[in-house]
């Protein structure tokens, strides 16, 4: 029998504009980035994706090289997608990192993103993307190329909505010029690193994006499982990305006593606010109107549940910003 979501699944989600488009996304998206097909079997996705369409998440990420191999985490989502409304969700998917062997494999010439976009719409058995990325800038192909072939793929039918990852803002505003004087499709959302522990895209970015109306969508907003209570205790979990994946030294070279002292400071804060470390975190992360979403990735459905229920408290007092601001500097 056909799984029966909640009824009330858009009930308690928040939905914010993308930009200055017509695209609504959730205040917290899901991502499959070294999970889905990776570490996590396609069970554990199959109920983290459930519960989080059951919670109101709409948006599921992936990219052509997410997944062990490369390409897997397209292909378990791939399958359970289809057991769930086509045209309540929005799917993205990237291109720009090493798929295949030989000069076309990578980057962001117009032969590899057409044929990256193909294969992927492939692997998902799907006819469209309602996203598709250049993943990274390429330092050798004009962006004129990597920009006319994401429209090419929109006016192809097999993309809604473009958008780029990791530029820098000065990149991201050249792109916004290109499409705008060749008349291309615009580039509708933008997905950073960002989070409480690296903030670089406030200096740059995120004005960028505002002036262009592009929505941002920052990827590892709990740094990589550090803004969350995981290692504060000094254990690795058995469970855990770096315990099954990265290893002990991962820890050790991104846990270093200031920044051990900075998250304790924080996860009291969150305390105090009737929160975990991890839920400060996403409300901190869309405090700003320039956030689209939040995009988090979980390897269990308690994980996302979690994550979804910092959307009960989003507002922070003045004195309270300025705590984590002081924590922060």
């Amino acid at each position: 029998m056909p799984h029966e979501f909640n009824s009330n699944r858009y009930d308690k989600m928040k939905y914010r504009r993308c930009g200055r488009t017509g695209l609504l996304l959730p205040a917290i998206s899901l991502g499959a980035w070294e999970t889905f097909g990776g570490y996590r079997d396609a069970g554990v996705a199959k109920d983290c994706l459930f519960r989080a369409f059951d919670l109101g998440i709409t948006h599921f990420d992936l990219a052509n090289n997410y997944g062990t191999p490369p390409g897997n985490a397209e292909i378990v989502c791939g399958k359970i997608v289809k057991g769930m409304p086509r045209d309540e969700l929005i799917i993205s998917s990237k291109a720009g990192y090493r798929m295949w062997p030989g000069p076309y494999g990578e980057w962001g010439s117009r032969k590899y993103m057409i044929a990256s976009c193909d294969q992927s719409l492939k692997r998902m058995g799907l006819e469209y993307f309602d996203i598709f990325y250049s993943h990274r800038p390429d330092p050798d192909t004009p962006l004129e190329e990597t920009m006319a072939a994401l429209d090419q793929l929109v006016r192809q039918g097999k993309v809604l909505y473009v958008g780029v990852s990791s530029y820098s803002g000065a990149q991201f505003a050249d792109a916004v010029r290109i499409c705008e004087r060749m008349s291309l499709s615009p580039i509708t959302i933008h997905q950073p690193y960002y989070n409480m522990l690296s903030r670089g895209i406030e200096t740059d970015l995120l004005s960028q994006a505002e002036r262009s109306g592009t929505g941002v969508i920052p990827f590892c907003p709990l740094a990589s499982g550090m803004l969350t209570d995981k290692y504060i205790g000094g254990d690795i979990p058995a469970e855990s990305r770096a315990a099954q994946k990265w290893g002990k030294e991962w820890v050790a070279n991104n846990l270093n006593s200031e920044k051990l002292a900075r998250l304790k400071a924080l996860n009291t804060m969150a305390a105090q606010r009737g929160q975990s470390l991890a839920q400060l975190a996403l409300a901190w992360t869309l405090r700003l109107p320039a956030i689209t979403s939040a995009l988090i990735g979980a390897s269990s459905v308690e994980q996302i549940e979690e994550n979804a229920a910092a959307l009960d408290n989003l507002e922070f007092t003045d004195a309270e910003f300025q705590t984590i601001e002081n924590i922060l500097k």
